[in-house]
């Protein structure tokens, strides 16, 4: 039960954007307030990852800020705490990424490790700057969200944060993943 919600909960994520934008065609954002709070609230109770776990806070302030949109948004009747959300979410991940970096192994060390438990040294470098990269991304992709909030139309916002983003994530993580495969295992043959 407990894998299924948490299933449901990552796809909700997921088409946040998409949702939000066809919620506001048919309902106030007060009450999409509300189901923002509950994914605030769900997303906080069901993590099971250790690593936003070991960053001290950031669930708690992810938690506190998330609400406080939800809420702004719910008695103001605004869908700008709506809006924000996906910003938060980057601004998140730019912390426990860049956290990472200070506090290592970096996120992307992690991530190696679970197939190569004795990366090399060449590796641990490699993959702390694919965490800074990594880094770099958020920052622009936080940014163009704030943007989008601002100075754009709904449906703008929701292209970007709810398309656009994600296709430029993905093209981000197999760039690298090419990168990796086809460059760097060139040169270690």
């Amino acid at each position: 039960m407990a894998l299924l919600l948490k299933v449901a909960i990552a796809l909700v994520v997921l088409v946040y954007p998409i949702a939000i934008y066809f919620g506001l065609q048919y309902l106030q954002p007060k009450y999409l307030a509300i189901s923002l709070a509950a994914l605030v609230i769900l997303r906080a109770l069901f993590t099971n990852n250790q690593l936003l776990k070991a960053v001290k806070g950031l669930w708690v302030v992810i938690l506190v800020v998330g609400l406080t949109l939800a809420g702004f948004s719910y008695f103001k009747n605004t869908d700008l705490g709506l809006k924000l959300y996906p910003v938060i979410i980057s601004a998140s991940f730019l912390a426990l990424f860049s956290y990472s970096l200070f506090k290592p192994p970096s996120v992307i060390e992690r991530l190696a490790r679970l197939q190569d438990p004795d990366l090399p040294p060449d590796g641990v470098r490699y993959t702390r700057t694919v965490t800074q990269v990594w880094c770099v991304f958020f920052v622009f992709n936080m940014t163009i969200a704030l943007y989008t909030v601002f100075f754009s139309t709904t449906e703008i916002w929701a292209l970007y944060n709810g398309f656009i983003s994600y296709l430029l994530m993905g093209v981000l993580f197999i760039s690298e993943l090419a990168y990796r495969k086809w460059v760097l295992q060139k040169g270690g043959d």
